[in-house]
C-alpha cells in the first residue's frame, strides 16, 4: 500500500476532499508539472482561435451583459469581468473548437474542466503559478479518476462527461486555491452535485451548448467553493449516496462503477500524465480512423473511391455514426466534428484535417459530400478501446482496388504523446488565426515560466489591450 492510499472504510467524497487539501507542489512529479504545463499552452491556443469563431461574439456579449466589467481577464478581450463571469467565457473559449484534449479512457477534456475555474481564481486572488498548477494538477487528476471510475457510462445515459464532471474537478481546483480545509471540499462537492449537468441533446443537430458545459461548470465550481467557505453545508457522499450522483446520472449503469480509480495511488500515481492532445479539431472518437485515412491519401493518388467502410470502437458509434443517414450529412461545423463519415471523407480528399476544413466552405464541397454518402460503419474488432481510440478505413475503388489501414493507437496517444515542440506548433497555428506570432510565442514563454511568476504575469498577456 502506497504512502497516499486510502482505507476502504472512507469514501470516494471524501477520499478526493482529503486528496485536494493535502497535496503539495513539491509532491507532485517534474513530468507530470511538465505535461501540465503542454496542456495549459494548448487550451489558451484553443481559446484564442475560438476568439475568430461565430459563437464568440454571442459569448463575450453576454458575459459583458452579465457582468459588472471588472475583475478577470478574458483570454484575447479588452474587457474584464467578475471572476464567474471570466471562468464561464473561458470555458466556452478553450472547449469551443472540440480541439482539446482528452483523457482517453476516461474520456473527458481535462483541462477544459479545470483550467478556467484556476485562471480566475489565481488572478482574482493576485496567487503564484506555484499554486495555480498545483490547484491545475489536483482537479486534471479529479476529473480523470472520476471519469475513469464511471467507464463511460455518462454517455450510455444521455450525459456529457466533461459537463458533468468540471463541476468537480472545478470545485475543488477553486476551492484549493482559496485555502479549503477537507471539510471544506466535502461541503463544495456536496453543492456541486446539485448543479452538475450537461445533456448531450446538441448532437441532434450540432447547438452550442456542448461548447458551454464547462465554463458554466467553472462558475458552478468557484460557487460551490466559496459557499462552502462561508460554512454553506452540503451533502457528505456526493457521489456514492443514494440518490448521490452515480444513482441519479447513470441508472442501470451505476452497478458498474470502480471507485477503486478514486482511493488507490492517489497522490502517488498520476493519471493525468496520460492525457492526449488532439491532433485533429474534432471528436476524439474518429482520429484513429482518420490517422488511417490519412496514410492511405497517398495511395489514391485523385483516383475515384467507390465506397468507404469505417471501424469505429463498439461504444462510439452511436455519438460518431449513428443514425448513419444524418452522419453523412453534416449541415454545420459542430455536426462534421462529429461525423466519422465527413472527417473520414474530407482526410481521404484532402490529406489533412484542420480547422480549414470546418468553415461553410469546406462543408459545401460536393466531393466531400458525396463521398460521405457512401461511407459505412462498423464496430471495430481490433479496437484497443477505451485505452486507445483505435480506427480503420477500408477503399473500395473504382477500379477494384481495396486499400486498408488500422491504427490501434491514434496520434497524441501513448508513446506517440504530442511534445512540447509539436503543441507549441499546433498552438501556434491555432494563435495565427487571431493575433501575431511574437505575442502568441510571449504567452508561451508566460505559460512555460507558470512556476516562477504570478498568475498575473500570463493574464496580462492573455490580454488584448
Amino acid at each position: 500500500m502506497t504512502k497516499h492510499d486510502v482505507e476502504t472504510s472512507i469514501g470516494p467524497s471524501q477520499a478526493l476532499a482529503d486528496f485536494a487539501a493535502r497535496t503539495r507542489f513539491e509532491e507532485i512529479p517534474a513530468t507530470v508539472l511538465d505535461r501540465a504545463l503542454i496542456h495549459i499552452l494548448d487550451g489558451l491556443g484553443l481559446a484564442v482561435a475560438s476568439t475568430t469563431f461565430p459563437f464568440a461574439g454571442p459569448t463575450l456579449s453576454a458575459v459583458k451583459d452579465l457582468s459588472g466589467g471588472a475583475g478577470c481577464s478574458i483570454i484575447g478581450q479588452g474587457f474584464r469581468a467578475a471572476p464567474r463571469d471570466a471562468a464561464m467565457a473561458n470555458g466556452v473559449l478553450i472547449h469551443g473548437l472540440d480541439y482539446d484534449d482528452t483523457h482517453l479512457q476516461a474520456i473527458v477534456h481535462p483541462t477544459a474542466a479545470v483550467l478556467p475555474a484556476v485562471l480566475a481564481v489565481a488572478e482574482d486572488r493576485n496567487l503564484s503559478g506555484k499554486d495555480a498548477l498545483t490547484a491545475f494538477c489536483i482537479g486534471m487528476e479529479v476529473c480523470i479518476r472520476l471519469g475513469a471510475a464511471v467507464k463511460g457510462g455518462f454517455h450510455h445515459t444521455g450525459f456529457h462527461a466533461t459537463g458533468v464532471l468540471a463541476h468537480f474537478s472545478s470545485t475543488l481546483a477553486a476551492g484549493r486555491l482559496m485555502g479549503a480545509t477537507a471539510k471544506d471540499h466535502v461541503n463544495a462537492f456536496g453543492i456541486a452535485a446539485s448543479t452538475a449537468s450537461g445533456v448531450q441533446v446538441f448532437l441532434e443537430e450540432g447547438a452550442w451548448t456542448k461548447r458551454l458545459h464547462p465554463g458554466w461548470a467553472a462558475a458552478g465550481g468557484i460557487t460551490a467553493a466559496t459557499l462552502a467557505r462561508h460554512g454553506f453545508v452540503g451533502p457528505t457522499r456526493a457521489l456514492e449516496g443514494r440518490f448521490g450522483l452515480f444513482d441519479t446520472h447513470l441508472h442501470e449503469h451505476a452497478k458498474d462503477v470502480d471507485t477503486s480509480f478514486l482511493s488507490d495511488g492517489l497522490g502517488d500515481t498520476w493519471m493525468m500524465a496520460d492525457t492526449a492532445l488532439k491532433p485533429y479539431p474534432v471528436c476524439h472518437f474518429i482520429h484513429g480512423a482518420a490517422d488511417a485515412a490519412l496514410s492511405l491519401y497517398p495511395r489514391i493518388e485523385g483516383a475515384e473511391i467507390a465506397s468507404v467502410d469505417i471501424a469505429l470502437p463498439q461504444d462510439t458509434l452511436k455519438i460518431v455514426a449513428e443514425p448513419i443517414e444524418h452522419k453523412r450529412r453534416a449541415r454545420n461545423e459542430y455536426e462534421a466534428k462529429f461525423s466519422a463519415p465527413f472527417v473520414v471523407a474530407s482526410t481521404l480528399l484532402k490529406g489533412r484535417f484542420g480547422l480549414s476544413d470546418l468553415t461553410d466552405t469546406a462543408l459545401a464541397d460536393s466531393q466531400v459530400q458525396a463521398l460521405a454518402q457512401r461511407c459505412s460503419c462498423h464496430a471495430d474488432p481490433q479496437s484497443l478501446f477505451p485505452e486507445y481510440f483505435s480506427g480503420g478505413v477500408r477503399v473500395t475503388m473504382a477500379d477494384g482496388r481495396e486499400l486498408t489501414a488500422h491504427v490501434p493507437v491514434n496520434s497524441g496517444a501513448g508513446d506517440r504523446k504530442m511534445t512540447l515542440a509539436e503543441t507549441t506548433d499546433k498552438y501556434l497555428q491555432n494563435t495565427g488565426l487571431a493575433m501575431p506570432d511574437d505575442q502568441a510565442m510571449t504567452i508561451r514563454d508566460r505559460v512555460l515560466a507558470m512556476a516562477q511568476e504570478p498568475v498575473t504575469n500570463l493574464m496580462a498577456a492573455l490580454r488584448a489591450e
